[in-house]
């Protein structure tokens, strides 16, 4: 049986005839650029969050950066955040002038360890900026019960997190704001590239606004701001309005497959993914832990069926980041989830056969073997 990580082009099929209408409707309105979709977008997804504002951008990366230098972060700063995760929340980082400062994870999560934050806050010390990864938010009260009592911004990295919250309280509703990817494989992804800030702040909307367009204000070819080219395209907007409508049936899909794993795979010799109390998980990736990772990886490649690694070095492994860490050893949950960890195929458009087929695969090869 094949069993493919992504198929995006299923998604295309599924809603062909509504994405072939929503973009032949922008080319033949002559508005590609912060039109009605865009505009629409940004307050769809806002509502979906919670929050008042909804700032539409190139990319996620840019959506981070932008909103670092809507909040100030820069040069002679330190920003508390992860290595177990996407080069994209360091980097923007570290493109301030500010510096990064990792802290471990914890495995239950693969966020940031609120017990271990505390510790490396500095005099510089300037936001903290936790990774909610694969679906659902990490423990998000903790630290902003830490943000606020040492008086830091709070900063979230949103990317693998549109729809996840914790007792109703959604990602981009915990700090200064908030940033998301519509890359192509995410839960809603777009044909190409786009992200989206989201925010509860006034002053961070306005300075995020500015800045996505060369910094330019209220009045055209005047500017407060360095600024950036960022605008989130207008045939990338009618694409995820149409993929919206389906998002919370591709949700729930992922949700049915992620129990078959769940109940499939107990008991045996690896560590399944956990869901926080409070939390649910919109499972953007379903992530195990093995020892005997990269044989189940081959094994399973065998059969027809595909995994991925996310991620398989920590950030302060990569020559680029090597500076700004404290070498081998110094973040022992982050290096050893990225020994161990492997995700499972649960895109929204495979079948209950096809999950059942990749866990008993995975049955075979750790009883047979053990």
């Amino acid at each position: 049986m094949r069993v493919p990580f992504y198929d995006i082009k299923a998604q295309y099929d599924d809603l062909a005839s509504s994405m072939s209408d929503a973009v032949q409707s922008v080319l033949s309105s002559g508005v590609y650029v912060l039109g009605p979709n865009h505009n629409q977008l940004e307050r769809e997804i806002a509502d979906r969050h919670g929050v008042k504002h909804g700032i539409g951008v190139a990319n996620g990366t840019d959506a981070l950066r932008i909103l670092m230098d809507a909040v100030g972060i820069g040069e002679g700063d330190e920003v508390i955040t992860p290595a177990f995760t996407f080069v994209a929340s360091v980097e923007t980082v570290v493109q301030t002038g500010a510096t990064p400062v990792f802290v471990d994870i914890e495995t239950e999560s693969f966020g940031i360890d609120p017990a271990k934050i505390e510790a490396a806050i500095t005099s510089r010390t300037k936001a903290i900026l936790p990774v909610h990864l694969f679906g659902q938010l990490c423990r998000i009260d903790e630290i902003k019960a830490i943000a606020d009592r040492h008086g830091l911004l709070l900063l979230e990295d949103g990317a693998q997190a549109l729809d996840s919250h914790c007792n109703g309280k959604f990602a981009g509703q915990y700090g200064l704001g908030c940033g998301f990817s519509f890359y192509v494989t995410k839960n809603l992804g777009a044909a190409g590239d786009a992200g989206m800030i989201i925010s509860n702040h006034d002053e961070v909307n306005e300075r995020c606004r500015s800045m996505r367009i060369h910094g330019m204000g209220r009045e055209r070819y005047y500017y407060d701001h360095l600024g950036y080219t960022s605008r989130l395209d207008e045939i990338q907007a009618a694409v995820l309005r149409v993929k919206l409508q389906k998002l919370d049936a591709w949700n729930l899909q992922r949700q049915k497959l992620a129990e078959i794993y769940q109940r499939e795979l107990a008991g045996l010799p690896l560590t399944l993914p956990t869901v926080l109390d409070g939390n649910n998980h919109t499972w953007h990736q379903f992530s195990i832990l093995t020892d005997r990772r990269d044989e189940l990886q081959a094994f399973l490649k065998s059969r027809g069926a595909d995994s991925m690694i996310y991620y398989p070095v920590p950030i302060h492994f990569h020559a680029p980041y090597l500076k700004y860490g404290n070498g081998k050893g110094s973040l022992p949950v982050t290096e050893r989830v990225c020994e161990q960890i492997l995700n499972l195929p649960i895109q929204p458009h495979l079948s209950e056969d096809q999950i059942h087929y990749v866990a008993r695969s995975i049955q075979e090869f750790l009883t047979s073997q053990s």
